[in-house]
């Protein structure tokens, strides 16, 4: 069987969490080191059950096959839950992403789950995978709070609503499209370029369905700068993704970097069927205020950060834009077209 190919994977470390209290200090180490240096890392030997995790994207696997007007009664509905289809474009490229999602939260939720009549369970299911990893993120989130000096719950209370309905993390489902048979032009990816808004992402791959690379090199939170080598991240069922988002590294400081990524479409030779991921999105609380210990940065609430990196997306959008018309090599040969009829819009991470 084809696969992606894969670079040497040292460039993005794998951190094992097992004996996780008598390692704590080396796994924070360990954590404070690829998070200063890459902005991401692999997780293996992390708790959560294999099957668990299979579940989730069995779950995903049931959604995405619907009829879309069937999913499309929980549209995205600007609040960065429910389902879009070849909606998201990014500043870094102007084109839409070649995928679909659906964008979970635990708050705010009314009317926004698919009904048990269309996908019996979807709800249980779901929010169960949703704790599961919220309680994961919390241990690596108090590892870098301990490791940059902070309180212990720095992220905790800055990320889980303690019952109050203000929070903002996100499960995204994400259903990359088959390119079988298609050609696209130069400025088509599965996933532009783009860094995350949030505090931590955990994302979910399965074996072999590659395509995710990063490139490190990005200084000062808010900028669109990167350096200018791409390294494949392996696609593995038993490691778990993550990487820093914009809100922690303004919360560091700058100190731990949230790093630009992307997902490509296949080159020759590799497999061109569908590809799945899950990503967890650890979003700061709407009225948490973020600010480092340093305050390299004024204060500023999670729902605030959130719209103003909104705003300067749709600028870098505005300016790409710009730059790029006329520019007949921006334009997807004509089978690439189902793709990408959706609506202009930006939406968060």
């Amino acid at each position: 069987m084809a696969s992606f190919i894969t670079d040497d994977q040292s460039a993005v470390p794998c951190i094992s969490l097992h004996d996780f209290t008598e390692r704590r200090a080396e796994i924070i180490e360990q954590l404070m080191d690829a998070s200063t240096r890459i902005g991401f890392f692999t997780l293996e030997n992390h708790g959560i059950p294999a099957e668990q995790i299979q579940d989730a994207f069995a779950l995903s696997q049931q959604f995405f096959p619907l009829p879309d007007e069937v999913k499309s009664k929980t549209p995205l509905n600007g609040k960065n839950m429910g389902w879009e289809k070849g909606a998201q474009i990014r500043p870094s490229t102007g084109t839409a992403d070649q995928k679909e999602s659906m964008q979970l939260q635990f708050a705010r939720m009314q009317g926004m789950w698919p009904s048990d009549d269309d996908l019996p369970g979807f709800r249980a299911r779901a929010e169960s995978f949703m704790s599961t990893v919220q309680q994961l993120s919390v241990k690596v989130m108090e590892c870098f709070a301990e490791g940059l000096g902070l309180p212990l719950d720095t992220f905790t209370n800055g990320t889980v609503d303690p019952g109050v309905g203000d929070s903002q993390s996100t499960l995204r489902l994400l259903h990359y499209h088959s390119v079988e048979g298609k050609e696209f032009g130069n400025n088509f990816w599965r996933a532009g370029s783009h860094a995350d808004f949030d505090v931590l992402t955990m994302l979910f791959q399965r074996d072999g369905e590659g395509g995710l690379e990063v490139c490190p090199g990005r200084e000062v939170v808010g900028d669109f700068g990167h350096g200018n080598t791409w390294t494949n991240v392996e696609a593995r069922s038993d490691r778990i993704v993550c990487n820093i988002g914009d809100q922690l590294m303004r919360w560091s400081d700058d100190r731990l970097k949230s790093t630009f990524h992307r997902v490509r479409l296949p080159n020759k030779g590799e497999p061109t069927g569908p590809r799945y991921s899950m990503a967890f999105f650890n979003q700061a609380r709407s009225d948490v205020v973020i600010q480092g210990p340093e305050k390299k940065y004024p204060p500023i609430t999670g729902a605030e950060f959130i719209r103003q990196a909104l705003e300067r997306n749709k600028l870098g959008m505005s300016a790409q834009s710009s730059a790029a018309s006329g520019r007949s090599d921006k334009q997807p040969h004509s089978d690439a077209h189902d793709a990408v009829a959706a609506p202009r819009t930006v939406s968060v991470n």
